[in-house]
């Protein structure tokens, strides 16, 4: 094990875990945990009184990392290597269902990983530690192409000036490297200002979706969880950014019928069974002591939903306002 894994391995603050479990009390019965990663929301669970834990996670390395404490919990906890898109193959008649989003803080620390523009490594941002690399599609996608990853993805407003920036380099030497990367695009952009974000916070956020698909995942994965969760379970969903919260916002207001009609003059819909009731009305955020104790945790936001007994039902991902990328790959 690597220096760098063995910090991986240290204690990390799972992202409004207190809140989550005071919006879910009391904890009982079988629950999954769909991004695993360190392990702190499925301690959570169990240590507040659920009866299994299910542990989900793409990332193999989670699963090693979790051995020197995984055994004290006995057959309570059941470790699954995959995605939380099949979580519904794994287990059904679930009371709970919890999805952190995004990058683990257990990647963001590994340097090999690639995820971070902070430390010089690979330019990889592999979940799963196969498929096409970040490098991959930096080298292989046209300039427009990775404009819209960006842009739709990231949310960065300079993307074209970046992407052209990104091709010009790549000409000159295959881009490989977190730091090299991160130099170009500080380069396309004004030195930010006291507290504001790293300049390669949006294009490293974009390319990381990207690769991991996850939008795609966090579609499949809302379904999956409806599918999978019995009468009166609860799904609860941390997000990290605005596309993300936008689409377990409106997947919870359409499941809860609260879409209402686009304008006054448009006919009404049938009403259809509601497949979940609202736990929390607003996303909930960091009060000051978790700021505090985890930086981390300034953009995350929670939502949380009690299933009912209403059969699935249809819904688009443009319904959820997932982007869609223009341009494909070649």
């Amino acid at each position: 094990m690597t220096q760098d894994q063995k910090a991986a391995n240290g204690p990390h603050i799972p992202v409004l875990l207190r809140p989550l479990l005071q919006a879910v009390a009391p904890v009982t019965g079988r629950w999954l945990d769909g991004t695993f990663g360190a392990g702190g929301y499925t301690r959570g669970l169990l240590d507040a009184g659920a009866e299994q834990v299910i542990g989900v996670d793409r990332d193999p390395l989670a699963f090693e990392l979790a051995k020197p404490w995984a055994g004290q919990y006995g057959d309570r906890l059941i470790l699954q290597q995959g995605v939380f898109s099949r979580m519904d193959e794994y287990a059904q008649d679930l009371d709970g269902v919890v999805l952190d989003l995004g990058v683990s803080s257990m990647q963001l620390d590994l340097a090999e990983r690639g995820f971070s523009f902070m430390k010089d490594g690979p330019l990889d941002m592999r979940m799963s530690q196969s498929g096409p690399s970040a490098a991959d599609l930096i080298a292989e996608l046209t300039e427009a192409q990775i404009a819209d990853i960006l842009f739709h993805y990231g949310e960065e407003r300079a993307s074209r000036r970046i992407a052209k920036a990104i091709v010009r380099e790549r000409e000159i030497e295959p881009i490989t490297t977190t730091l090299r990367l991160a130099g170009i695009i500080e380069s396309c952009l004004p030195r930010p200002k006291p507290g504001q974000s790293h300049p390669a916070t949006r294009s490293f956020q974009g390319l990381r979706i990207a690769v991991n698909a996850e939008y795609e995942e966090l579609f499949e994965g809302l379904l999956a969880a409806e599918r999978a969760l019995k009468p009166g379970g609860l799904l609860a969903v941390v997000t990290f950014h605005s596309v993300e919260d936008r689409m377990v916002k409106r997947f919870f207001q359409h499941r809860a019928g609260k879409t209402g009609r686009a304008n006054r003059y448009a006919p009404e819909q049938e009403e259809t069974p509601a497949q979940f009731e609202l736990v929390t009305r607003k996303a909930v955020g960091p009060d000051d002591q978790e700021l505090a104790e985890n930086p981390r945790s300034r953009s995350a936001r929670l939502r949380v939903g009690r299933r009912t007994d209403a059969a699935p039902g249809p819904i688009s991902a443009k319904e959820l306002g997932m982007p869609q990328l223009k341009e494909t790959r070649k």
